[in-house]
């Protein structure tokens, strides 16, 4: 089912799950809506994901609403990417001795 799963951003805040499955249902049977929340505050991170049944109403949902006017916004759709696991930003602190100040060698 991952195969036939869009990103839908550029949300407004306000927007139901059920708005967005009732907006995409004119593409093809939509079997599931997601909308990203912060974990703190409940509140809508402006982007979801639209799970549909089959690839053509998901490739079609893509081309046809990609820059489209929903609910004064302009949606940004694409096929959503798998995943992947975030271990944290890489940092390199090496022999590099400028952690603040003025950056001056000190001998």
């Amino acid at each position: 089912m991952e195969e036939n799963k869009i990103y839908v951003g550029n949300l407004p805040f306000n927007v139901t799950e059920k708005d967005l499955e009732n907006f995409f249902s004119q593409f093809g049977k939509v079997t599931e809506v997601s909308i990203v929340k912060d974990r703190f505050s409940g509140n809508s991170k402006g982007f979801g994901f639209v799970n549909f049944e089959d690839k053509d109403a998901m490739e079609k949902a893509v081309s046809d609403s990609n820059g489209k006017d929903f609910q004064g916004r302009e949606l940004k759709v694409s096929k959503a990417r798998p995943k992947t696991e975030f271990d944290g930003p890489k940092r390199s602190f090496g022999n590099n001795r400028s952690f603040g100040g003025n950056n001056r060698r000190r001998f």
